[in-house]
Parts: C-alpha cells; sequence; structure tokens
C-alpha cells in the first residue's frame, strides 16, 4: 500500500489566509492519522509578487499553531531543496521531455498579438487551444527552421501544453466524487513563462511527482486546474502514479454571497490572519487570530469543523482527538460559513481550561506584585469565567483594582436605598472582626453585622457592590474583597461612603 506524503504548498506573496491555514490543518491531520508524513513546499516562482518576510510568516503562523511539518526548506528532507525556486533544472529538464514528445511547444506570440485575438471574441470565449493554436505564433505553425532561428536569436517565447483534441479527462476526487472535463474546454496553458520560471500547473506536477505526493488537498479554487494537472501527469507517463485529489469546500463571507477574502475581516471587524501582518502598500497592521487573544487550540478546533464533520455530536476536540477522529471522507462539499462567534465560543471554552500559571506575567504586571500560586488562582478564577479573551481577564482586574472614578447619580438614585448608608457603616466599623479574611467568612460576616444593624443582607448587597466597583454587575463580590485584602477593602469602602453620602 502507497504510503501516504501530503504537502501544503503556500506562495510567499502575502500574509497566510485563515482558509490556507485549515488546509494545511487537514493535510497535516491526515498525515498524523494514517502515519504519514507532512511536507511543506514554498512555491515562490511568481517573482513579481515575492513578499520578503512572507515565508518567515507562514513558518511562523504553522508553529505558533503546533502544526510541524516532517520535510520543509527549514527542516530538510530527503527531496530537497522545497522552494520551487531553487528547483529550476528540474522543470527545464522535464518540460523538455514534453516537447521533444510533441506534447508541448513553443509559443512566440507577442501581448498586443494576444490581446487583439481575445478582443475578437467580445463575449471572452476565445481560448488558445487546438482550435486556434495553428493561427499563432508557434513552433507547430512556424517551421523547424523558423523556430530554431527566433530561439537562437533570443526572442522570447513560452512553452504550451498541447492539450489534445476531443478527449474526455476524467479523475475521481474524494471530496466531489467522480469529475468529468472535455478537452475542448480547456486552453493550452503555458508551462514555462519567458522568464524561464515555470508556472504553478507546471512546478506542482512536477514536484509532487518527484516528492511521491500520495494525496493532494488543496482548496476548492484549483479544482479548476485538476484536468490540465491530469492531462500533464498523462503526458509525463506518470498517470500511474498520480496522487489522489480531495478538493477542499470554499470558507465563505459571515453574510452575503462570495468567498471569504482577505479584505473581509478588516470590513467585517474580526481576523481572517493567524499572526498580525502588516500591510506595506498602505502602511497599515492588521492584527491576526494570536494578537486579538484567540488560543490555537480553539482556532484550530474551529478550523477543523469548517468543512469536516466527525459523524457524532462531539465539538470539542484536542489535537490528538482531530487527529484520530479525522478522515477526508468526511469532508463536505459545500462551502462553510465563516462564523466568528463559533470561534469565540471555542475560545471561551478553552480560556477556562487553561493554568492559572499561563497568566501570570500579565497578571502580576496589572497586580504589581508577585503573586503566591494560591492568589493567582483566586484572581484567575475571580474573572476568567465571564471572559472569553486573556485580555478581557487583565482588562477586567484592571479595572477592579481602579477605585471608582465616579458614581451614576441616576444609578444611585434607582439601587440606592435609605438603609444602605448605615448598613454599610456597621459593616465598615465591624471589618476587623471578621476572623478569617476569605469569602466564606466575609459573606457570613455581612450576614451577621448587618441584621445585628435590624438590616437585611439582601438589600444592602448591591449597595454593597456599587461602592466597591462602581457597577451593579461584575464577578463574585465576596472573593474580590478577599483579594482585595481587609485594608483595601476597609479604605475603598470608607472612600465609597464618603462620596455618595455627597451625591
Amino acid at each position: 500500500m502507497r504510503k501516504v506524503r501530503v504537502r501544503f504548498a503556500p506562495s510567499p506573496t502575502g500574509s497566510l489566509h485563515i482558509g490556507g491555514v485549515r488546509t494545511a490543518l487537514y493535510n497535516y491531520l491526515y498525515a498524523r492519522k494514517t502515519g504519514g508524513t507532512f511536507i511543506i513546499r514554498i512555491e515562490d516562482t511568481d517573482q513579481n509578487r515575492f513578499v520578503p518576510g512572507a515565508e518567515e510568516y507562514i513558518f511562523n503562523s504553522l508553529s505558533w499553531l503546533g502544526l510541524s511539518e516532517d520535510e520543509s526548506p527549514r527542516k530538510g528532507g530527503p527531496c530537497t531543496p522545497y522552494r520551487q525556486s531553487e528547483r529550476l533544472p528540474l522543470y527545464q529538464e522535464q518540460v523538455q521531455k514534453l516537447i521533444d514528445k510533441g506534447l508541448a511547444y513553443y509559443a512566440f506570440d507577442s501581448a498586443e498579438k494576444l490581446e487583439a485575438a481575445r478582443a475578437s471574441q467580445p463575449d471572452g470565449s476565445w481560448q488558445y487551444n487546438s482550435a486556434t493554436r495553428l493561427s499563432m505564433e508557434n513552433s507547430l505553425s512556424l517551421s523547424p527552421e523558423e523556430t530554431e532561428s527566433r530561439i537562437s536569436s533570443g526572442k522570447p517565447f513560452v512553452v504550451r501544453l498541447k492539450v489534445p483534441k476531443n478527449e474526455e479527462i476524467r479523475f475521481e476526487d474524494i471530496v466531489r466524487g467522480w469529475v468529468m472535463v472535455h478537452s475542448s474546454t480547456l486552453d493550452d496553458k503555458v508551462l514555462l513563462k519567458s522568464d524561464g520560471m515555470p508556472t504553478y500547473h507546471l512546478a506542482n506536477v512536477v514536484d509532487d511527482h518527484l516528492m511521491d505526493i500520495s494525496h493532494v488537498i488543496r482548496g476548492e479554487e484549483w479544482l479548476p486546474s485538476a484536468p490540465t494537472h491530469v492531462l500533464l501527469y498523462r503526458a509525463f507517463g506518470w498517470e500511474d502514479s498520480m496522487p489522489q485529489f480531495a478538493h477542499l469546500p470554499l470558507l465563505l463571507k459571515p453574510v452575503g454571497d462570495g468567498k471569504l477574502s482577505k479584505r473581509d475581516g478588516e470590513a467585517l471587524g474580526f481576523p481572517v490572519f493567524p499572526l498580525s501582518w502588516t500591510d506595506e502598500s498602505r502602511q497599515v497592521e492588521i492584527p491576526g487570530f494570536r494578537e486579538k487573544g484567540y488560543l490555537p487550540e480553539a482556532l484550530l478546533n474551529f478550523l477543523a469543523l469548517l468543512g469536516w464533520n466527525p459523524g457524532t455530536e462531539q465539538e470539542l476536540f484536542t489535537l490528538d482527538e482531530l487527529v484520530q477522529a479525522f478522515s477526508l471522507e468526511r469532508i463536505g462539499k459545500s462551502g462553510t460559513r465563516f462564523d466568528i462567534q463559533k470561534a469565540n465560543w471555542f475560545n471561551h471554552h478553552y480560556l477556562q481550561q487553561k493554568p492559572a500559571d499561563c497568566f501570570r506575567d500579565e497578571l502580576e504586571t496589572i497586580i504589581g506584585r508577585s503573586l503566591s500560586v494560591e492568589e493567582l488562582g483566586l484572581w484567575v478564577q475571580l474573572v476568567r469565567e465571564r471572559c472569553t479573551f486573556p485580555q478581557e481577564m487583565t482588562s477586567m482586574i484592571s479595572q477592579l483594582l481602579s477605585m471608582p472614578a465616579d458614581f451614576d447619580p441616576d444609578l444611585i438614585k434607582e439601587k440606592w436605598n435609605p438603609d444602605a448608608a448605615s448598613g454599610l457603616t456597621a459593616f465598615l466599623e465591624q471589618m476587623s472582626t471578621i476572623p478569617d479574611w476569605n469569602a466564606a467568612s466575609i459573606k457570613e460576616g455581612f450576614s451577621r453585622i448587618t441584621e445585628a444593624a435590624g438590616l437585611k443582607p439582601g438589600k444592602l448587597f448591591l449597595p454593597l457592590r456599587i461602592a466597591m466597583t462602581g457597577s451593579t454587575a461584575g464577578p463574585d463580590l465576596m472573593l474580590f474583597i478577599q483579594l482585595l485584602g481587609r485594608e483595601g477593602s476597609f479604605r475603598r469602602l470608607a472612600e465609597s461612603l464618603k462620596r455618595l453620602r455627597a451625591i
């Protein structure tokens, strides 16, 4: 049985879109599920669109998510090099074989001639194919002598695939089932550009063959190219070792029609990149999922279920559990809407599972001192349940530690009552008598002290919250008073009562 070898092959032409991350994830899961090999190959033959730093960004993103590869430019492997720009002799050698077999040809057409040909069909239906190729300037319409003369004189040329006439191209896609395309609908794709660089079609097929890729798992946008790739496998004589295809459904916008684009995140207010990315053309830094506070395990769980389902009601998966459950056969055909609220739901869940020590540095900075393990756990316990992102925890604690800047007169008028001042004063005066300064003891002391003053604790609880936090809602008030400390709580309550009496 053929060993599974899959590849994620991004182009360093900009930031890594979240759809690309899902493609990488599915390749990773399939490789790990089958005991196969996960390869990262950098497809950098489009030098005009190359962006410095983009390759590093891709690897940093995958490292943050924990998707470690087996072979890549940074790890090496038996198929080194893994950057297409470093494999040019391989493509030139292979394309020459097609020319020698009469399955590819030189084309010398100028940009003006191509534009005029396209303009001859206003509906955009013109194609460079078996019906038109002999009317163009290429080695099929020119004599061998003229062809050789043009090449020798340095006239620019491209190499095109000679698509056969009147053939049906059929292949089975794991997600789509059987796909059938007639060759008359295909054009003679350029394989080698005038600068000597291969196009995606040539480099992709040559590399997949030489790297012994068993499964090509990629986005649906590449499905129209697959028949050309099948023809290339046939032309090279590699059809028997052709990989199986699995074209993934599109990630769709949350509302409206169309594929989720890189610009949609800014327009709709959520990230679409794993890490922050600087758009040099606009000199704008765009925050990624990491900078927005999403946890890698939450993002992976969310992405895995955008197009794939386990066949059960289970929604929460660790990465190891995803590996065990994953199968290409359970990937759907239909596009999936990108629901950021669902991503937030996952993030909230995983935030609750994080060990408190993960937040130590941030919380100690906010609180201004070192915390014991117990104190750290209590601070995290105080706020975490109400938060979706780690930064919300630090923001909430920072707000709680700040003395209420002002009290809303309308809120006081509505929520304050005639007994509030006297009841809270009694509690203030007896704070020192509470034996153990913990939430349970404080709550018990509050009830005892206010009842001794002839007041019901329930009637005073909301005024106490207002006095201590300036708000009518928030986390566990008694736990907050415990963490604020006896002296800190005394000072805050005394100052608040002084200000509240003046309203």
